[in-house]
């Protein structure tokens, strides 16, 4: 029989804070095969096809499964071919190159999408038809990015966050004008404009609140915790199989791949947050970043259901922060990769209006007894609870401040052990629609039970009084 003690209480509210239902449903059918009754939206919609390199990225289909039997077995592979004379190699090489280029355009060919009244549809499929029913009260953002190869070819896709779906949909490759073009209206028929003024309304203008400069990005990632961890195992391990071992190969073949990690972990985010910018617009922030590979991203503040403030040891001294978000339904997880903590504040308040971020003094700590649960680490813990949000910090070495709003929280548990009963403490969790979980940690058993009972009334009202997750409040047209 356990001797955890645990308690909570579920908060209901309206549909629209997280919730996981479903945007998305997908119908198949074999080719040939016969609809059923059509609404009139549908076929009036315009069915429009994917820009014409596409075949050239599908192409690649059947010549990776040539590739894959290669490496998976490369000296049957090689013995194969090498029995094969020169001519036979050729034929084979040029059927392959014509059945890769045939597949690349029948999968094109066979590609439509049409933005209707209240979806949009993607019709997929040679033989056996899919066909996507994306609804666009449904969408969560619509990301444009553009690979370096696409940005020569003046092409980029578009990325389709649904809530209540994992996998993301994409129209690749369209294009670029039209990419924008057709990004701006989704986004707009998101927000609630009608059709005919969605096409309209273009893309928001966007005012530039914040821009990462290279020097800085490249300091924090000298400054990071993970780099140094990995620099110091490269170090590390290979002196000590030196000593061990007194092998050159097994040193050199250890520490050069660990080297290696600790660099391309680095140079990796910094290729990816390279000329980081956040802009505020109609529908969202806007974020667009990327050396490479340049990414074009919205998020939409009403739908943000949880703020981490990180701090790395490292940084403090410079008050350098970096911002992460919980988003249902969405796989953005950066807002800031770095920047000062009043400019970071006064992002989040664009994000979570009216919430003010908490000092570090403002945060109660928890009681003395709580060193016995948690040794060493217990003072990293902090809380502070305000009338817009819930904030609970953790961690010593990598502080982590996490900012909830009352309206995004969808349950509340109390968890005590015996060896924390004992103590007098306990740990208080707060749910939200991301399928995450803050705790407020070693509490006093009192104040834990008076914040389980306060903080479900906090979320019940804010509930009730929160604005509508709409983009572009205030601006829809009939």
């Amino acid at each position: 029989m356990s001797g955890q003690q645990e308690s909570g209480e579920t908060v209901s509210g309206p549909q629209g804070s997280g919730e996981a239902v479903g945007g998305q449903q997908e119908s198949g059918e074999a080719v040939g095969g016969q609809h059923g009754v059509q609404d009139a939206a549908e076929s009036t919609a315009v069915e429009r096809r994917l820009h014409p390199v596409t075949p050239l990225r599908r192409a690649w289909a059947p010549v990776a499964v040539g590739a894959g039997w290669a490496v998976h077995d490369p000296d049957g592979a090689y013995r194969r071919v090498s029995d094969l004379a020169a001519e036979t190699i050729l034929l084979a090489a040029g059927a392959l190159l014509i059945a890769a280029s045939l597949y690349g355009f029948l999968s094109w060919w066979f590609t439509h999408f049409s933005v209707t009244d209240t979806e949009l549809r993607i019709r997929t499929g040679l033989i056996f038809r899919r066909t996507a029913h994306i609804r666009l009260d449904r969408l969560q953002a619509v990301d444009l990015n553009q690979p370096l190869l696409a940005r020569f070819l003046g092409v980029a896709k578009l990325k389709l966050d649904v809530i209540g779906t994992d996998k993301k949909d994409e129209l690749a490759y369209l294009g670029e004008p039209e990419a924008r073009a057709l990004r701006a209206e989704l986004l707009a028929r998101a927000a609630g404009f009608a059709p005919e003024r969605a096409r309209e309304v273009g893309e928001a203008p966007a005012a530039v609140l914040l821009h990462v400069p290279p020097q800085m990005l490249a300091m924090s990632l000298v400054l990071s915790g993970g780099m140094w961890a990995w620099a110091v195992t490269g170090i590390t391990v290979p002196v000590l199989l030196w000593f061990a071992t007194q092998s050159i190969p097994l040193v050199i073949g250890t520490g050069l791949p660990l080297l290696g990690a600790a660099g391309a972990s680095s140079v990796g985010r910094f290729i990816k947050e390279y000329d980081w910018t956040v802009g505020a617009s109609p529908d969202g922030l806007r974020l667009d970043h990327g050396l490479l590979d340049k990414a074009h991203e919205t998020v939409p503040p009403g739908r943000v259901q949880t703020v981490h403030v990180v701090e790395p040891l490292l940084w403090r001294r410079r008050g350098w922060v970096r911002i992460e978000l919980d988003v249902a339904g969405s796989s953005n997880d950066v807002l800031v990769p770095v920047a000062p903590r009043a400019v970071a504040a006064e992002v989040i308040e664009r994000i979570l209006p009216g919430v003010v971020v908490p000092a570090t003094g403002a945060l109660s700590r928890p009681p003395s007894s709580a060193r016995w649960c948690v040794p060493l680490w217990w003072r990293g813990y902090g809380l502070a609870v305000t009338d817009t949000v819930f904030a609970a910090r953790h961690g010593r070495l990598r502080r982590k401040l996490s900012l909830v709003p009352h309206a995004k929280v969808q349950s509340v548990r109390l968890i005590q052990g015996p060896w924390m009963r004992r103590q007098g403490v306990a740990d208080v969790h707060v749910e939200t629609g991301a399928n995450t979980s803050v705790a407020a940690r070693l509490r006093p058993s009192a104040e834990a039970a008076e914040l389980l009972e306060s903080q479900a009334e906090r979320s019940r009202t804010g509930r009730r009084t929160a604005a509508p997750d709409r983009w572009m409040s205030g601006q829809q047209g009939a």
